[in-house]
């Protein structure tokens, strides 16, 4: 007669059940993202914003090239693909980052947090589970936003500089500009855990990523230009630069290797502080 040991029994109910709880704290909060009134209204925005922005001032530099600054020409003429890519997304961060603090200050405002936290005493797991949400939700819709980009501006600027998506560097620009963002989606939601008011989280996370670089360009020497080369917004959106200027102290990949580190580190505050304080 053999027998089996409850130890041996337990352990697969014990992963399966853990794989549930995954899960079901994943469904929950999609179902809470997509419940957020913002939440279409900001993607929507985020998409109207980088494509019609792109188209706009693709267009503008077209229509007036005579009147380019010629060094600014040959710029363009040597990476079209930064010019279309930047000049859009710049102002789609904006959508992103309001919107990733409002996915968690707002059940902060109406209290639903507590009711999260109580589900998962652990605390931590929700904070993730929202963050791989946000992220992935917010990497796809840089995706539809990227490419489409892409095509428009390229087409406009044609009889000026082509561009292809087959160039070195173009393909990993368009779809690391989605990755940018991704990231930049859940810094918001870190500054959104750590403040905890919609605000002042909105006010910290546009000051710490679209004011802070150009403010770091006032320090006079080599100290200003290499703390503004580290910071995450500098180092991040080198991942959706086609090709490296000599002026960039890092490569696109360290770039976004450096804004990683800062996600992390956000995220890694946000969750002590999470553990540490009440609901």
């Amino acid at each position: 007669m053999s027998t089996t040991s409850p130890s041996v029994t337990a352990q697969p109910a014990m992963h399966s059940h853990r794989s549930a709880d995954v899960v079901g704290l994943l469904k929950s909060e999609w179902t809470k993202l997509i419940s957020l009134r913002s939440t279409i209204a900001s993607l929507v925005l985020l998409v109207v914003l980088t494509i019609g922005f792109t188209v706009l001032f693709t267009w503008f530099t077209v229509a007036y090239w005579d009147n380019v600054d010629p060094i600014a020409q040959a710029q363009i003429i040597a990476d079209p693909a930064r010019q279309i890519l930047g000049a859009g997304f710049l102002l789609g961060q904006l959508a992103v980052c309001v919107l990733g603090v409002l996915v968690v200050t707002s059940e902060y405002a109406s209290g639903t947090i507590r009711a999260s936290l109580l589900a998962v005493p652990s605390r931590i797991p929700v904070l993730l589970a929202k963050s791989g949400v946000f992220m992935v939700v917010v990497f796809v819709v840089g995706q539809i936003a990227s490419f489409p980009t892409f095509f428009l501006g390229s087409a406009i600027m044609r009889s000026r500089a082509s561009v292809s998506l087959g160039d070195p560097g173009v393909l990993r620009a368009v779809i690391g500009a989605g990755l940018y963002l991704a990231l930049l989606g859940v810094m918001a939601i870190a500054v959104g855990a750590i403040v905890r008011h919609t605000a002042g989280a909105i006010t910290g996370i546009i000051g710490f990523i679209l004011v802070l670089a150009p403010l770091t360009q006032l320090i006079p020497g080599t100290i200003g230009k290499y703390i503004q080369a580290y910071l995450p917004s500098q180092a991040g959106s080198l991942i959706a630069s086609p090709q490296q200027s000599p002026d960039d102290l890092l490569t696109p990949w360290q770039g976004f290797g450096v804004a990683a580190i800062w996600t992390v580190l956000l995220l890694a505050l946000a969750a002590y502080l999470l553990r540490r304080r009440d609901a």
